[in-house]
């Protein structure tokens, strides 16, 4: 008898080694992992498990990557509620949800779950992002949950409900930073977005689809992170020493702070103050602007007359505004364009859509025109509508 309990508490015990050392990928409803435990995506680019930051002992759920020396996590689960000790574990529930429980069985987190599951199972993929699928179904349309859709204090992503552009927002869904829409060649609002050795991007835009993507083509490993305060920095590894070293930032000074001066305002970071007025336009409340508060923007200095005619003056060298209250068509003309505004007394400013090879395509912004700030090179121009008068 106690020969065959060593034989079976032996098999156990390498049982649970192979189970920490063979990096499976996958959890399922049977099969929990522990503290001591770890998953790794399938090419070995990343691992989930529990982990402690430096100079702390509590313990969290997070993702990060395999093959970096010294470990960089990406994704954290349960950061409100860590555990105190290493009792932690996380769980496929036969609904398809993720928790993380505690030594006493207290779930410190969960995961959501859009619809029933059958044979539900999560899986980390070399992408890092960790989903829960409906059994074998790797369709990505068909996940039930994806870590991908709960990023951390800040997000960064597409807005496409008009014309698309990048939008950095914090908890509240407020908008703190914004790329300026695409426009054939890069985002207005990332004049640096040029050819380059290290990588090349993409824009997609079509009726199913509309994504930005980063295809590297030397050997560097590159990380996009939001730090805690919401700026978008890019690092590259270092392999000979194990560290990341900052390789650009998406936000480069004062002028990128989402609508700095305003409605009708243009930011000018060289300049002192940095806030002025777009052409035919004022200081809405002078005495703000004499505190350097330019958060209500310009007013008009003579109010557009739609019956009797307006014009256009053009504004060079700047990010395009926001285009959240916009409307753009990919077959127009620029000629075409500014006719279909001038019909629109609600229509405040147009331009191409599409810059590069021979200019296509109309944009036109109607109501406020927000966050508009001047670069030294790639600006670029718009056509504002104007009384008349104010087009000298």
């Amino acid at each position: 008898m106690d020969a065959l309990v060593k034989v079976v508490v032996l098999f156990t015990y390498v049982f649970s080694l192979l189970r920490i050392s063979i990096g499976v990928d996958t959890i399922t409803v049977n099969q929990p992992i522990t503290d001591a435990e770890t998953i790794t995506s399938a090419g070995r680019n990343f691992e989930l498990g529990f982990f402690s930051p430096e100079n702390s002992k509590h313990r969290y759920l997070g993702i990060w990557y395999k093959k970096v020396s010294k470990r960089t996590v990406v994704w954290v689960a349960n950061r409100e509620n860590p555990l105190n000790d290493s009792s932690g574990v996380l769980k496929v529930t036969s609904q398809g949800i993720l928790v993380v429980l505690n030594g006493a069985n207290r779930t410190l987190w969960f995961s959501t779950s859009s619809r029933p599951a059958q044979s539900p199972n999560a899986q980390l993929l070399d992408s890092g992002n960790l989903v829960m699928k409906y059994g074998d179904d790797g369709d990505s349309e068909n996940f039930l949950w994806q870590s991908f859709d709960y990023p951390c204090t800040f997000t960064y992503g597409i807005d496409h409900s008009r014309s698309p552009q990048i939008l950095v927002r914090n908890n509240d869904s407020v908008v703190t930073f914004r790329s300026g829409p695409w426009n054939g060649i890069r985002f207005s609002g990332f004049p640096h977005f040029t050819p380059n050795p290290v990588y090349r991007y993409d824009f997609v835009l079509n009726e199913k689809e509309v994504y930005f993507i980063y295809h590297l083509v030397s050997s560097l490993l590159m990380r996009l992170v939001l730090t805690p305060d919401g700026y978008a920095v890019r690092f590259t590894l270092i392999d000979e020493k194990g560290e990341w070293i900052r390789y650009s930032s998406v936000q480069n000074d004062d002028c990128d702070n989402y609508a700095l001066c305003g409605a009708k305002g243009n930011c000018e970071i060289d300049q002192s103050p940095k806030c002025e007025c777009l052409k035919g336009f004022r200081p809405k409340l002078q005495s703000n602007w004499n505190r350097s508060d330019w958060s209500n923007g310009c007013v008009r200095r003579t109010p557009m007359d739609c019956q009797k005619g307006d014009g256009f003056l053009r504004i060079s060298g700047v990010k395009l505004p926001d285009t959240r209250k916009s409307w753009f068509n990919e077959s127009m003309n620029l000629k075409e364009c500014a006719a279909r505004c001038l019909r629109n007394c609600f229509c405040t400013a147009y331009v191409n859509s599409n810059i590069s090879g021979g200019r296509s395509g109309c944009l036109l912004w109607f109501g406020d025109l927000i966050d508009i700030r001047e670069f030294a090179e790639n600006g670029q121009e718009f056509y504002v509508r104007m009384h008349a008068s104010e087009q000298k």
